[in-house]
This record gives C-alpha cells, sequence and structure tokens, in this order.
C-alpha cells in the first residue's frame, strides 16, 4: 500500500487465492481513499466466485479477472480504463 502512495502508482493489481476478496479488497479501498487516493484504478484478479464481482465492483473495483484470463486483454482492459479516467480527470 505504501508502494502505492509513495509512488503516485495510477492502478493496483490485487491477486487472491485465499477466498478472502470480499475482506480485503474493500478494506484496501478504504486505505487507498483514507490517503487521499481514492483515484487509484484497482483491478483483481485469482479464484473469484462469479456471484462475488458484483459485490467487489460496488466496492470500487474496475475489474476482476478469473483464472484464464488472456494477458493481452487484461492489458488492453488497463491501458482504456487509464485513458477514460485521465480524460475525466482533465489529464
Amino acid at each position: 500500500m505504501q508502494a502505492v502512495i509513495q509512488e503516485d502508482a495510477d492502478a493496483i493489481g490485487l491477486s487472491l487465492l485465499s477466498g478472502a476478496h470480499l475482506t480485503l479488497v474493500p478494506q484496501v479501498i478504504s486505505l487507498l481513499a483514507e490517503q487521499g487516493r481514492s483515484d487509484v484504478l484497482v483491478m483483481v484478479g485469482g479464484i473469484v466466485p462469479d456471484a462475488d464481482i458484483p459485490a467487489l465492483e460496488k466496492a470500487g473495483v474496475g475489474r476482476v479477472f478469473t483464472p484464464g484470463s488472456p494477458l493481452p486483454e487484461i492489458g488492453r482492459w488497463l491501458a482504456e480504463a487509464l485513458d477514460t479516467r485521465e480524460e475525466s480527470l482533465g489529464v
């Protein structure tokens, strides 16, 4: 988390295999907001049941990538999401 703040990161990717995504991811998003970094794009990867994806999106996750997601798809989505974010911020 400190690296995201110190390096002024645009995005963070969280990979969870523990099943604790509904607990940990909202905590990370909350901590980012407390540090004034609610602008950081959060994406999640790992073993996430389809039924949990809407809750993560509601918590502020930009996108959830499940096992087997092709890297080019992830890269394409990230580039487009960051471009959209910059346009909305007027950067």
